[in-house]
This record gives structure tokens, sequence and C-alpha cells, in this order.
């Protein structure tokens, strides 16, 4: 159990030390997106910007047009929102290479209420032209992806939680951006996660097995560029998906995904997210038990779904 912040963390300080163009800024949120530690090793490279998210975005902006390569901290809902036009006006329409590092996603920030609670980043992230979305599954998942996202170039959005979440993912699928990774095969339906759903799809998959349902899982940890061969590949092998993210339902992985089914390959589907609903204050597992991001109600989807597919 490792909270996906506490990976980058770590392997941003490591990658620090092997590339002197690697920069990081904070909005007054070292400590909480845990950029702390590369600041204390690397002053000279770290920018306390302040409660000045709009400020702090062009500011990498500049950085990343001197050829420097910044990696930009807060909560995802100011780094999303807040800073929104600046992200899309400076990193996005110049194209530049900036890395988006948002912390703090989904309704598991827990007790911090809707304020914090950022469900609509991956939409607001997906749609400025050109930009890459990450949403890694687990801890070792995230370092593989900020390692990826260290080397690429081009603006790109990494979406991190708050909360501790079991590890699911194997070191031997490796990391590519835009290639999800089948992580349990099945010939009913598909399940398709991403984040911390994984998990939960994982679960939901084993209680299915218990019906003798087989569902595949898939981790689509890239929701932009979507991996359309494997989504192809998977609606053409089962026929019926199941998406489960934290997130809006509108505008989020469900979304993408069935845009690419739409199309090539129409199916039926069923979205596991939040529904047009606003966050509010709580533990993480009663939101996710009051939002329905929970194992049974994938479960559930899942039945929903097999009753539209054709026989």
């Amino acid at each position: 159990m490792i909270a996906t912040r506490d990976a980058y963390g770590k392997v941003l300080a490591e990658l620090g030390a092997q590339n002197e163009r690697i920069v990081a800024l904070s909005a007054d949120l070292a400590k909480s997106t845990k950029v702390d530690d590369f600041a204390k090793k690397f002053p000279d490279r770290f920018f306390q910007t302040g409660v000045a998210e709009a400020n702090m975005t062009d500011i990498a902006a500049g950085l990343a047009a001197c050829g420097k390569i910044p990696f930009v901290s807060s909560f995802c809902v100011f780094s999303t929102g807040r800073a929104w036009e600046m992200v899309r006006n400076t990193i996005g329409y110049g194209r530049l290479n900036v890395k988006i590092v948002g912390t703090h996603g989904g309704i598991s920030v827990g007790a911090d209420g809707s304020s914090h609670q950022a469900t609509e980043d991956i939409a607001l992230m997906r749609v400025i032209p050109g930009m890459t979305v990450i949403v890694p599954a687990d801890g070792p998942e995230t370092e593989r992806a900020i390692r990826a996202v260290a080397a690429m170039t081009g603006p790109v959005y990494v979406r991190l939680g708050r909360a501790k979440v079991p590890t699911v993912s194997r070191p031997e699928d490796g990391f590519t951006i835009g290639k999800g990774i089948a992580l349990k095969n099945g010939k009913d339906l598909t399940i398709v996660a991403c984040g911390a759903l994984v998990s939960p799809a994982l679960q939901a998959a084993e209680t299915l097995a218990a019906e003798k349902i087989s569902a595949a899982v898939v981790n689509l940890h890239t929701i932009k560029p979507i991996d359309t061969q494997l989504i192809l590949k998977m609606a053409e092998e089962t026929g019926a998906f199941v998406t489960a993210e934290e997130h809006q339902i509108m505008g989020g992985l469900g979304g993408a995904v069935c845009e690419t089914l739409a199309r090539v390959r129409p199916i039926p589907v069923e979205m596991v997210g939040i529904d047009d609903r606003f966050g509010q204050s709580g533990e993480p597992d009663e939101l996710f038990r009051e939002y329905g991001l929970e194992a049974k109600d994938i479960v559930a989807a899942a039945h929903r779904v097999l009753e539209r597919k054709p026989r």
C-alpha cells in the first residue's frame, strides 16, 4: 500500500540527480505534493511560486522554452482548473515540454471536501490538443510513468492520489505511454479501469468468476493518446465493456473509451464513475461507497451490460 503521490516524490528526486535540466515548481504545496525532497536536494532548481497556480504555469512554460524540463506540482483541482487558461494558451498551444503532475485527484482526497476534490480534471486536460493524459494505478506504476514522462517531449498531465492504494501493476508489464495493459483475460466482458479503480476492477472480476462470468481487466493508464488497438481487440473478444474511474462519467475514461468504440466497433458499455455530482467531505472508503465506486458497483454494472449484450 503506497500513495501514488509518495512514489512521485521519490522518483522525481532520483531523476533530478540524473538530469540537471529537470526543475520543479510548487504553488505552496511542496510537502503535500511530495516535491519537498527534490527541493531539499536541488534548491537551485526548485521554484516556490506561492498560491499562484496560473503564474506558476507560465513560469514553467518559460523554463521549458529555455530548454529545461519543468515538473509543475499542485493539487489536481488547482493545476487543471485554476490554471486552465494558461495551460491551454502557453503550454498546450506552444506544445511546450512541461510535465503537469497533479496530486489529490478524485474524491479519495477525503475530508478536504469538494473544493479540493478534482473530479473533472481528466476531461479538462484531455480536451487540450496535443496533451498527453496519464493516470497510474499504483506506486510502482507511478515511478515507471514518471520516468517515461521525463523522457518524452511534449506537454503531459499525470493524475495522482493522496490515499494509499494496493499494488496491482506488474514489473514485467513495463510502461509505455499510450499502451494499456491487459491484467486479466476473459471472454464475457471487459472491465477497463484507471487509477484507484484498477484494484476494485480486479476484485470485481474475482467475484464475477465465482458466478461463472469471465471478465477481462484492462489497466488503461494512458487516457490520451488512447490505446485504440487494445480497446478494439478486447471489444472483438468480449463484446461488452464496463469502464471504472474516480472521475465524472462525462469526459473521462468512459467517454474516451466510448468515443473510440463508436467510431469503429459499437458495443454495449456501462460506466462506473461519479454521475454528475460534486464531491463532499468524508473518509475515502465512505465516499467510494456513497458514489458507487466499489467492486460491488462494478459487478452490478457487469450484470447490466451483459443483459444488453447481443446473444
